[in-house]
């Protein structure tokens, strides 16, 4: 059911004055599965735009629902425009979906040579890396956040871009992947693999190659010769970039940190869902990121304000011989009641535990969104005056 809803107990979070802020240069929405997070992202993108924003949203979750939404037939890694929005007040939407080994490729192909870049990308060892590497998807993902944001700065494109992340404990990943992918290929035991090419000839070169070709001697039984020539091949490669990745990581992180990112996090009034919202919430402000608030998706909105839960129940067993459907309807709205008491419950006690973050909630409506109109509905009601 739609409408306007009764304030949450806590401060409001004012979603409008987010979107319209011209400061506001990166909201990222983060929350666990299931939970609408998708959707909103994609509603705020749409509100930003009809309200005169220029906006960019660009999606890392595998779901396609973004694209049908939108009505556009290929979602990819390049953002394509969305029409049929109203653009009266001068705005404007694209939207793309990532594609991580496409990134990782770009990335390579803008940090070499024409040559060197064939290499690296043809390498099995960075195929692997690019594809399915723990944390590969949330690097990438800010990696492109980053090459957007740069577009934006250089030639204006977009004055907004909205990410969508995947589930929350990925999202943690979206903070921690940079750090942990340019630790892994600038780490020890990659620098290790590399001295030999990078010290080869000389005195200490020689000394450490005979190190490392014993060490590599028994690396070559446990993981095969093949994989460690195809290793060894790969560092050797890629050994520019290695400082590169490091830099990049450094810069993209404190992009999230920086004034004019907002984080929002994106719940279902749910015990589960309450608890991951609890749990990214805490990380937020342990790494001093700009935390918006929540926005608590499909809220039970029944109104109590004539007849109550107890009211309800008493009436249908006074009539239930007498009106079946009444009683049944009395009976429904009894348990509409108990549901949204139950999660106005849980939400309060999310509040208690973060008394100082706001929330946004927005009801259940009575279909699934999958279209435009769906959306600036959605959109609607996060935007409703706090």
């Amino acid at each position: 059911m739609s409408g306007q809803m009764r304030p949450l107990d806590g401060p409001a979070l004012d979603i409008e004055q987010l979107i319209q802020d011209p400061r506001t240069r990166i909201i990222v929405c983060c929350g666990s599965g299931g939970v609408g997070k998708t959707t909103t992202a994609a509603a705020l993108g749409l509100r930003a735009a009809e309200n005169g924003r220029s906006v960019c949203v660009l999606t890392i979750d595998p779901a396609r629902r973004l694209a049908q939404a939108m009505g556009l037939t290929v979602l990819d890694n390049t953002p394509r425009p969305v029409t049929g929005i109203n653009t009266a007040r001068g705005g404007s939407l694209s939207a793309m979906m990532l594609d991580m080994k496409r990134t990782f490729d770009e990335v390579v192909e803008s940090h070499s040579d024409q040559a060197r870049a064939q290499h690296i990308l043809a390498n099995p060892f960075y195929q692997a890396l690019s594809s399915s590497f723990a944390g590969t998807q949330e690097y990438m993902a800010m990696e492109k956040l980053s090459q957007l944001r740069a577009q934006a700065d250089r030639d204006g494109t977009w004055d907004l871009i909205i990410v969508d992340t995947p589930p929350s404990r990925s999202a943690l990943d979206f903070l921690d992947a940079p750090e942990r992918l340019s630790s892994f290929l600038d780490g020890k035991f990659i620098r290790i693999l590399s001295a030999p090419a990078r010290g080869a000839g000389k005195g200490i070169g020689r000394l450490v190659g005979a190190g490392v070709g014993l060490f590599a001697g028994v690396l070559n039984k446990v993981l095969g010769a093949q994989l460690l020539s195809d290793l060894g091949t790969f560092v050797a490669a890629i050994d520019t970039m290695f400082g590169g990745f490091r830099q990049r990581a450094v810069e993209t992180y404190a992009l999230l940190a920086a004034e004019g990112t907002a984080f929002v996090v994106v719940a279902a009034p749910e015990r589960d869902a309450l608890r991951e919202a609890s749990f990214f919430v805490d990380r937020l402000s342990a790494d001093h990121m700009p935390l918006a608030g929540l926005v608590v998706n499909r809220m039970q909105n029944a109104n109590a304000d004539d007849l109550s839960a107890d009211q309800a129940r008493a009436a249908a067993e006074r009539i239930e011989d007498e009106d079946a459907m009444v009683a049944s309807l009395l009976t429904m709205h009894a348990m509409r009641l108990d549901e949204a008491a139950r999660q106005r419950r849980l939400v309060a006690r999310f509040s208690g535990a973060h008394p100082s973050v706001s929330l946004r909630g927005v009801p259940a409506l009575a279909q699934d969104v999958h279209d435009l109109e769906g959306l600036r509905e959605i959109g609607a009601l996060l935007g409703q005056p706090t």
